[in-house]
């Protein structure tokens, strides 16, 4: 299988908001533009709602056969590894592998020697769009080798369960403290290109902060010239490694990040290249913003899981913490909040380009804290259903006039 040239993993935590998503996309075909939808679920999420990959992969089904969408879409098992990928095999078609306990592991003296030969070229002038030095090759080696073999290992336990052509393979590298620099990402493709990873998408660590449901924290310089010079790096895969065409670069923690989206366009418009973005969270957050925007009830919902949230904020930031900054002492006290009306509460939430009224920490602890809407069951679901109109506005014109639009269309 092969991913077009943009792809958008929306994710939705709840499965409540496919026709949303689609009705996003159908907006954006409207202007000119295409995107593949990508539903992403991790093992990790799955586990705090309760759900299953099955459960994923039939609400984005449902959905499909609703709308009747006939553009390509995908389910994706979201930072999966050897150790949790089994019970997404039946019910998925996109493939995130996460690497990230395996970055900085040893291989045995004879693999670290075959691939430090292997890479050699490398060193040539002109072998690559980056001048490469043997001190990347042997980072490489010795950081990222052992972690590229692992996900080989995935790869193949995945292609000897799925039909042939019936899936595509993303490889996650983001998860670490410090950047890939360009001449290790294309050494780390030597090493994919040798464990012979038909990767559809490659997410590296780039510069600067991606944090949960805010903008981009950092130099937008640095980001667009490390993205730019990784675009050429995956385009010289293609031509020199023998990777699949229409192989890409993955943003993850994606959503949000609106300093980065129209320089993002420009670079990929003019290298002719792709890119796939994650943006999953941000629906989730859009629904609470539909409910407190819907007032009455669907507002004392909203308060109630900040209030929630709020009390186990140790608890809910825990798992996330690499992608995470929340000051405690920046955070609206709950009753402080008891007290908003509609329009404050959805104004200290709703995350628009430049907002001054957004407030980014409540933001951050909302974003991880859908633990406490999975606590509730049918309450959340019925609220979201009672409030429809509301909740699919949110969703809707989130995804298309915060993301695909600045993204695909420029």
């Amino acid at each position: 299988m092969q991913l077009s040239r943009f792809s958008i993993g929306t994710g939705d935590r709840f499965g409540l908001e496919g026709e949303a998503q689609i009705a996003a996309f159908e907006e954006l075909r409207a202007q000119g533009g295409e995107a593949d939808i990508v539903w992403n679920k991790s093992n990790r999420e799955h586990l705090i709602i309760g759900s299953s990959p099955a459960d994923q992969a039939a609400r984005a089904a449902a959905a499909i056969q609703r709308t009747g969408w006939d553009g390509p879409w995908f389910v994706d098992a979201d930072h999966i590894s050897l150790k949790t990928v089994d019970w997404f095999l039946p019910h998925c078609n996109f493939f995130t592998i996460d690497v990230a306990e395996t970055i900085g592991k040893k291989v045995s003296a004879a693999a670290r020697a075959a691939y430090l030969e292997h890479a050699r070229f490398l060193l040539d002038e002109g072998a690559a769009p980056v001048a490469v030095s043997q001190a990347d090759i042997e980072t490489v080696a010795d950081k990222f080798l052992a972690a590229v073999q692992e996900a080989g290992t995935t790869y193949r336990y995945i292609a000897a369960k799925k039909p042939k052509d019936s899936f595509v393979v993303e490889l996650s590298m983001d998860e670490t403290d410090v950047p890939q620099t360009p001449a290790q990402v294309a050494s780390i493709l030597v090493a994919v290109a040798a464990e012979e990873i038909p990767l559809a998408t490659f997410a590296p660590r780039f510069p600067g902060k991606f944090l949960k449901g805010i903008d981009y924290v950092g130099d937008v310089a640095a980001f667009l010239g490390a993205f730019e010079a990784e675009t050429k790096i995956v385009l010289w895969a293609v031509d020199r490694l023998g990777l699949p065409r229409g192989f890409k670069l993955s943003v993850h923690t994606g959503s949000d990040k609106f300093r980065l989206y129209r320089g993002i366009h420009e670079i990929v418009a003019r290298l002719g290249a792709g890119v796939h973005l994650k943006t999953a969270g941000t629906t989730w957050l859009e629904e609470i913003v539909g409910l407190a925007e819907a007032g009455g009830d669907g507002l004392a919902l909203a308060k109630r899981v900040y209030q929630a949230a709020y009390a186990r904020i140790d608890e809910l930031v825990a798992p996330y913490a690499n992608v995470v900054e929340i000051d405690k002492a920046r955070l609206p006290r709950p009753e402080e909040v008891a007290a908003w009306d509609s329009a404050t509460f959805v104004q200290a939430l709703r995350h628009e380009p430049g907002s001054s009224t957004m407030q980014p920490d409540m933001r951050q602890l909302m974003h991880v804290g859908f633990k406490i809407v999975a606590e509730m069951g049918r309450e959340f679901s019925d609220a979201v259903l009672k409030h429809r109109g509301s909740v699919a506005r949110n969703v809707q014109r989130n995804l298309y006039e915060r993301h695909l639009r600045p993204l695909i269309l420029g």
